[in-house]
């Protein structure tokens, strides 16, 4: 079989650079090694800048989330002393949009197979061949069956743990990476959101963020040290956790009940330079991790997605390849924004070993000076409503 691109993953930044592509009339192929079912189950992120709500609406499946997304203009930070909201509509003049990970993938594969798109899943022993030259190919195996497809661009979305990355031959990326010793716990539950806003709650005991993906469907997040485990966390030791760590306000209106979901994701930042080699593109959790704090990852993944289908279709369309040449420094000057801003948050609302704030009265005391700041200074609010409307992470 022979296409233009092939695509490996099957998450938000491939799915949408796929509809992007079939849009602009690009043959492709889109190759995951897990299930449909698996993928569009998985509990990611929810909040979505407007760049990435006009992109969803730009690829054709927007009109779901138009219906039943939750638009929040602003957002709360919590702590001991007090708290301050964050104005996005008054500060930034724009809103966030609440809109779960799992809702999107849905809607992404739904576009794809009425437009009769072929998505192989589950496809196993995926690899990649030849990209450092003309005539790239992927071989995979599929029901027992051995499959080949030649093409002319090869798309790696498949995650931090896929293929496509580690595909690269030794010595020819740089990954810059920042680790910590902590990370979220998160519990989805079917219960009535605690605010109608997120909160993004600063304590002694560490951070806790109430979010939401529904009127009736709560998100809710804890740091805990890595060493941690699900066992360890049963439901009711997370709610009385959780409640200890909110605001009186918000404590006394939090409604419990059983998880629908709980997983444990690092605080970590992965950042592969160059996002390119050769005929293979990286793109999403392929090339970069950020911590969640900021809700970048999913944002990023579809800022890239797009950027990289601009510059197919022009070359396609055109033959015009200086979207293909400059791929990797316009997606990377994106992310490491994103980056610098997702560990400022991090630091500021957090308690964080390696970053010296447990333990440190210095870095406690200058925490504080920054939650002050924030509640004082409208320029500093400012500045945190534009990154986090990702006003630097848009693309056409």
């Amino acid at each position: 079989m022979r296409t233009q691109v092939v695509i490996i993953g099957a998450g938000p930044a491939g799915l949408l650079l796929s509809q992007l592509l079939h849009l602009g009339g690009i043959a492709h192929v889109v190759l995951e090694r897990r299930s449909r079912t698996h993928v569009e189950s998985r509990v990611r992120a929810g909040v979505l800048e407007p760049g990435t709500v006009a992109l969803l609406r730009r690829a054709g499946v927007g009109a779901r989330m138009d219906r039943e997304a939750l638009t929040h203009e602003g957002f709360r930070i919590a702590h001991p002393g007090g708290g301050t909201r964050i104005d996005l509509k008054g500060l930034a003049g724009a809103s966030v949009t609440v809109y779960g990970q799992t809702e999107i993938v849905q809607d992404l594969i739904a576009g794809r197979l009425a437009a009769n798109g072929t998505l192989v899943f589950e496809a196993a022993d995926v690899a990649l061949h030849d990209f450092n030259g003309d005539s790239p190919r992927v071989t995979y195996a599929k029901d027992g069956r051995a499959c080949e497809i030649a093409c002319d661009f090869i798309a790696g979305c498949d995650g931090s743990h896929g293929v496509a990355r580690d595909s690269v031959p030794a010595g020819a990326l740089t990954l810059y990476e920042r680790n910590s010793a902590m990370g979220w716990l998160g519990l989805l539950s079917e219960t009535p959101p605690a605010d109608s806003e997120l909160i993004y709650a600063q304590h002694e005991r560490g951070f806790a963020l109430c979010s939401m993906r529904s009127p009736t469907r709560s998100r809710y997040y804890l740091q805990i040290p890595l060493t941690d485990t699900l066992d360890a966390w049963p439901d009711t030791r997370f709610w009385d956790e959780l409640r200890c760590r909110l605001p009186r306000d918000a404590a006394t209106r939090l409604v419990t009940g059983p998880s629908l979901e709980k997983s444990i994701a690092p605080l970590r930042s992965m950042i592969a330079e160059p996002m390119r080699f050769g005929r293979l593109f990286l793109a999403g959790d392929a090339a970069h991790i950020v911590p969640p704090t900021g809700a970048k990852g999913l944002n990023l993944a579809a800022a890239d997605a797009a950027t990289l289908a601009d510059a197919l279709i022009a070359h396609y369309r055109h033959d015009h390849s200086e979207g293909l040449e400059t791929y990797s420094q316009d997606c990377l000057a994106r992310v490491w924004r994103a980056v610098r801003f997702s560990w400022w948050f991090t630091r500021v609302t957090h308690r964080l070993d390696g970053l010296g704030s447990d333990g440190d009265p210095f870095a406690v005391k200058l925490q504080a000076a920054e939650l002050a700041e924030l509640a004082h200074s409208r320029a500093a609010a400012t500045a945190l409503a534009e990154n986090y409307l990702g006003r630097f992470a848009t693309a056409s």
